[in-house]
């Protein structure tokens, strides 16, 4: 048995080493191709001139994602605003939880969808939305809906969307060069670098190398960032709320709903409590598969809230 703040510590350690291992592979990813770049282009190995392009390219993009992911979202989705007198118990537990988490209370919209789940956006805690599906209103009471609450709220305290937007810049940083680096390999029948001795021969040895794997594992390690970031969340939401068995409960009743969410789509599906494709995805079985999963197995969660005192 653990107590809350432990569960929090361990999942905020893993968290900060699994992202360590990341920047570390970013890093010597996005040098390796930039260094791969410029020898094909007959320039000597040394600089990250290339590197600061893609840098710049893939930070501007992931920018605009970051500063306007709640409008997208939420437009994607089909959300409206939610009414206080139609959703009482939404706003009520909303305004509760957010004053217990001593954040502004978050925009609150809904979906028009019998799947029940839900998910938060925005770019920090004042521009901050939480969205949740007419079927998870429905389906939850009053305990179990709470717990769901407070996970995204602890997601917005947490300020799990920047950490996304750091990681998202990263990845699509080194799936920039990657795929730069083939398109121009592969669309001619060798480079200038030819010239550069046996240094740049590893350089485009390991460009080629690191162009095919490293936006692969790159995915792989930002799907594990997500996953750890689930369990943090469930543990901040049982700070909030101090009732495990709600959260346990919710994610019973939103688990055994083999409903998909219509509103969802690939872009957005780490966003939402659960998996949204419910048995969509349940084709693929074993620890190979759930390498690919944007959340951790409920089973998994659960046990790790059941632990908790």
């Amino acid at each position: 048995m653990q107590n809350i703040y432990e569960a929090q510590a361990a999942n905020k350690r893993k968290t900060a080493v699994v992202l360590i291992l990341f920047v570390i592979f970013a890093t010597l990813s996005i040098y390796i191709l930039s260094q791969a770049m410029a020898v094909y282009l007959g320039y000597e190995p040394g600089g990250l001139g290339i590197t600061g392009v893609a840098l710049i390219i893939s930070g501007l993009l992931s920018f605009g994602s970051y500063y306007y992911s709640d409008k997208i979202v939420l437009k994607i989705s089909g959300a409206k605003e939610a009414q206080r007198h139609e959703h009482f118990n939404f706003y009520t537990a909303s305004e509760n939880l957010a004053i217990a988490a001593g954040i502004p209370k978050p925009k609150l919209f809904v979906i028009e969808d019998s799947a029940p789940n839900a998910f938060a956006t925005g770019r920090d805690p004042e521009h901050a939305v939480v969205c949740a599906t007419t079927g998870l209103l429905s389906k939850l009471d009053k305990t179990e809906l709470e717990g769901v609450i407070a996970h995204e709220l602890s997601h917005i305290r947490n300020y799990d969307m920047r950490l996304a937007s750091i990681v998202a810049i990263l990845v699509g940083t080194v799936a920039l060069l990657g795929d730069l680096f083939l398109r121009v390999s592969f669309r001619s029948s060798g480079g200038r670098g030819r010239k550069s001795g046996q240094i740049g021969l590893i350089f485009m040895i390991l460009g080629l190398i690191f162009a095919l794997l490293s936006p692969i594992i790159a995915q792989l390690i930002q799907l594990a960032i997500s996953r750890r970031r689930e369990f943090f969340a469930d543990a901040g939401a049982v700070t909030l709320t101090r009732q495990p068995s709600g959260l346990v409960s919710a994610l019973k009743k939103i688990a055994s709903d083999h409903e998909p969410l219509e509103a969802a789509n690939k872009a957005t599906a780490h966003l939402y409590f659960e998996n949204p494709f419910k048995d969509k995805t349940k084709s693929a079985v074993g620890w190979f598969a759930g390498l690919f999963n944007t959340h951790p197995p409920v089973l998994e969660r659960i046990s790790a809230l059941e632990k908790m005192v």
